[in-house]
């Protein structure tokens, strides 16, 4: 490992030459006392400030306080975007065609599940016997189901159904892996033409609009959020907001005390914190302020401190409101956790005996998703096709090593998990070129473009049957439908698993027909999804479905030092070719000055790396060294211009978000009053001019959030002093396994580095995942 020398002077108009020194030690310095660096996610419990976004912003600026927080607003931006436009016009814009179809898909399947869980009737089994506040939670529940008015002390909540699966009809044969002549290999991933997406729907009608400006005006909030609130609140929102102010909070961006600003003006004395339309709106903002940072529920008492926080005099009650009104739901779930309290027996020896429960509030939207993918998960898992063994037997045949391993496994089981890191997507690769070879209809789908291409270069794979998650969901990527709505397939592969949200999860799973198989794969060691959920996590917790460790690791000293990381050291590694360099720097200023020089000098020059072959990875995207301040430098030495498209010219490296959870890489080609024109993956893509700044940042500096699932020649990772608090194990080792072959770290953090790696694991994420498929676990 190198490390650059202390001083900054440049030698000459250039930078200064790669360092030839060797051997200094990857954990320099004592530890810093620094606070306060400016993080990507909020991951944090209640109590810590979660994903809050910034004043008067929209999603571009929420994505500052949490990387989640950008994805989620950029959604819900692209919504409206689309809207207004087919309001407009009526025309669709070709280039734009897989972020209105991937949101439509989305839309469709939600609509899909809600039927689907619509037709079952059964309620929610207790599970353990209540006292205090979780009694008055089931007390609710029942009473609802019932029919009957829950009392003043009880928390009302709709019933939920049981998580029994009806199984969908259809022919066997539609999951059957029948044996075909082996297809010959295709040049291109699987990408069939469609039927157009259904059509976005018309956004809120002007009158609307004017009405919900004229509220705003009255309130002293800017008018410019007319269009925002009319979306979020659909038609009405003018009356909405004028008998509950506190409605604002629905529009990205708002937070409680520019809510309660805007009810002051339009209630005047009426107003107050007693205020139970308050209680409710600061309720629902916290779980959505919880789903932005992971979270698909938060626990009863988690809430209530965190509305206690906010001002609210009677949490109890405003999550008694809340749920009575039916703007969230309640569980109580068993803890079987290691170190919970053991069950207590009853007093009668015939009873069951008492288990302990915790008792969750969520959001029906991810509740509902949460329930749909354990159903999704329990009915491959129970129900593998039985036919084709002799073509299952074949592909077992056909590969050797781990990859038969693999095989061999998924051979016997719905539902398999493949864990390892980048080295092992060569034996989920070698499945998918064996399967289709042997006639099964199979296909891998990957986080990101560039992670569908890397897999698609790959030997087994011929290049054919890979594809994105975001494409499939589409239905711009991958095979049809049937005429129940399931994918025509008999085997999907997902590498990037960890990268799932609970949402697409449900949606992928729930695409599936009955007897096909599903590998999920990845490393479990990198960051988890931006969207809430830890979908892969809670499968291995869970340990309802076999699970295949690949024994392939990384090559190479970057290889051996990202290993190293992941199960908590920070060990020195020799690299003889300078593939590890340690740049140390002293302030966030300096940091900026060296990453400049890196990538447009030293790498280029020691490497030959092009410039646009290296990533720059930081914590934020604010502060004095986040990924803001670092685009401005590298733009004004790498393609300097006046920014006349919306702060960008030709030629800048983009990160564009058209959806949660996804950022392309690409490059701007011109603006025009069309708007901005973008090279994405090598596909053209037309951004509207006034969403710009919603879904498009410069992108010579990223966050690991926006970076996971991609690979660069080169990476130069940037910690700086007041980026202490936001580094951990799974940030510091997805950033430092982005560079393939060179890793420079411009090292300002000192000893927050190696106390990162060793002592902070991910931040917790409450979820139900692994308790809903604890049935299942215990069938196994």
């Amino acid at each position: 490992m190198s490390t650059e020398p202390e001083t900054t002077e440049e030698t000459g108009p250039g930078t200064p030459e790669m360092p030839e020194a060797q051997g200094a030690p990857g954990t320099p310095g004592a530890p810093d006392e620094a606070a306060g660096g400016a993080s990507e996610g909020a991951e944090g419990g209640v109590g810590e400030e979660m994903a809050e976004s910034a004043e008067g912003g929209g999603p571009a600026e929420a994505a500052e306080a949490a990387e989640a927080a950008e994805a989620a607003e950029a959604a819900e931006a692209a919504e409206a975007a689309e809207a207004a436009e087919a309001a407009a016009d009526g025309a669709e814009k070709p280039e734009l065609s897989e972020a209105a179809a991937e949101l439509a898909a989305q839309r469709v399947e939600r609509e899909r599940i809600e039927r689907r869980r619509a037709e079952r009737d059964g309620p929610v089994e207790s599970g353990a016997k209540l006292s205090g506040k979780a009694a008055d939670l089931l007390a609710a529940v029942r009473a609802v189901e019932a029919g009957g008015k829950p009392a003043s002390t009880v928390f009302a909540a709709p019933s939920r159904p049981a998580p029994e699966r009806t199984p969908e009809p259809g022919p066997a044969a539609t999951a059957a892996a029948p044996v075909r002549p082996a297809p010959e290999p295709e040049p291109e991933p699987v990408r069939q033409e469609r039927p157009a997406p259904a059509p976005t729907p018309a956004g809120p009608s002007p009158r609307t609009v004017d009405a919900v400006r004229r509220v705003l005006a009255e309130g002293g909030a800017p008018e410019a959020l007319g269009q925002q609130a009319a979306v979020a609140l659909g038609e009405g929102a003018g009356e909405l907001l004028r008998a509950d102010p506190w409605q604002l909070l629905r529009v990205p961006g708002v937070r409680p005390e520019q809510a309660d600003g805007f009810a002051r003006a339009l209630l005047g004395a009426e107003c107050g914190p007693q205020d139970e339309r308050r209680g409710r709106a600061v309720t629902v903002w916290l779980l959505e302020q919880a789903a932005l940072a992971g979270h698909t529920a938060l626990e009863a008492p988690a809430l209530t401190a965190a509305l206690a926080q906010r001002g609210v005099p009677d949490p109890e009650e405003a999550v008694q409101s809340t749920l009575a009104e039916g703007e969230a739901l309640v569980f109580e779930d068993a803890l079987e956790e290691p170190g919970a309290p053991a069950a207590q027996p009853a007093d009668d020896e015939e009873e069951e005996a008492e288990r302990p429960v915790r008792v969750l509030i969520a959001l029906e939207r991810y509740a509902m998703a949460e329930e749909s993918l354990a159903d999704g998960l329990a009915r491959l898992i129970n129900s593998p096709s039985q036919d084709g063994e002799e073509t299952w037997a074949q592909v077992v045949a056909a590969l050797s090593g781990g990859a038969a391993e693999l095989a061999r496994a998924v051979a016997g089981h719905g539902l398999v998990l493949h864990t390892g890191g980048d080295a092992s997507r060569a034996e989920p690769a070698a499945l998918l070129g064996a399967a289709r070879d042997a006639g099964l209809r199979a296909l891998a789908v990957c986080h990101t473009a560039d992670g569908r291409d890397r897999l698609a270069a790959l030997p087994p794979t011929r290049g054919a049957g890979v594809g994105t998650v975001a494409g499939l969901l589409a239905g711009t990527e991958g095979p049809g439908r049937d005429g129940d709505g399931a994918l025509e397939l008999d085997l999907l592969i997902v590498p990037d698993a960890p990268q799932l949200d609970v949402e697409s999860a449900a949606m992928l799973v729930e695409s599936l027909p009955d007897g096909a198989r599903l590998v999920l794969g990845g490393d479990p060691a990198l960051l988890w999804s931006a969207g809430p959920g830890r979908v892969f996590a809670d499968l291995l917790a869970a340990r309802a479905c076999p699970q295949i460790a690949s024994r392939l690791p990384d090559p190479g000293p970057i290889g051996e030092l990202v290993s190293g990381i992941g199960i908590g050291e920070l060990n020195q590694v020799e690299a003889p070719g300078k593939e590890v360099v340690i740049v140390p720097v002293r302030d966030a200023g300096e940091a900026v000055h060296r990453t400049v020089q890196l990538v447009a000098d030293s790498v280029p020059r020691a490497f030959g790396v092009p410039v646009e072959g290296t990533v720059v990875i930081t914590p934020g995207h604010g502060g004095a060294a986040g990924t803001r301040a670092l685009n401005a430098a590298l733009k004004e030495r790498l393609n300097p211009g006046p920014g006349r498209f919306g702060g960008f010219d030709p030629g800048d490296r983009i990160a564009y978000s058209p959806a949660p959870g996804r950022t392309l890489p690409g490059t701007v080609v011109r603006g025009d009053a069309e708007g901005l024109h973008l090279s994405c993956a090598g596909a053209p893509v037309v951004v509207p001019r006034e969403r710009v700044e919603a879904w498009v940042r410069h992108g010579w500096a990223l966050t690991a959030h926006q970076a996971v699932g991609g690979r660069w020649p080169a990476a130069v990772v940037v910690l700086p002093g007041d980026a202490a608090q936001a580094l951990s194990r799974p940030w510091v080792y997805t950033a430092f396994g982005r560079g393939e072959r060179h890793l420079s770290v411009v090292q300002g953090a000192e000893g927050a580095l190696p106390r990162a790696v060793a002592e902070i694991p991910a931040k917790a994420r409450t979820t139900r995942l692994a308790t809903l498929l604890r049935p299942q676990s215990a069938m196994d």
